[in-house]
């Protein structure tokens, strides 16, 4: 591979890996969506680190940091159902 070649890959991981910072997700729009939203969102999030895995261990994944965006995408989504269950039961 020539030199320009790697360049251009590398200008294109950097740019991949500035898009995964922002289509990061903000708690204040988890917040607004409803219960049924979240477990969608959820589910779809799990699957894309599951596959994200299976890049990973035969060497296809483009942006390796997009599975550290995925978990915590998860783990905000699980943190704010959480919320919701435990403000119901308090109400309750």
């Amino acid at each position: 591979m020539a030199k320009a070649e790697k360049k251009e890959t590398k200008k294109e991981v950097k740019k991949d890996a500035k898009k995964s910072k922002n289509d990061a997700l903000k708690a204040a729009d988890l917040r607004t969506k409803t219960p049924d939203q979240l477990k969608e969102q959820l589910l779809g999030f799990k699957k894309e680190a599951f596959n994200l895995r299976f890049q990973q261990r035969t060497g296809e994944i483009s942006n390796p940091s997009r599975i550290r965006v995925v978990r915590r995408s998860i783990a905000k989504i699980k943190t704010i159902l959480n919320e919701i269950k435990n403000k119901e039961a308090a109400n309750a």
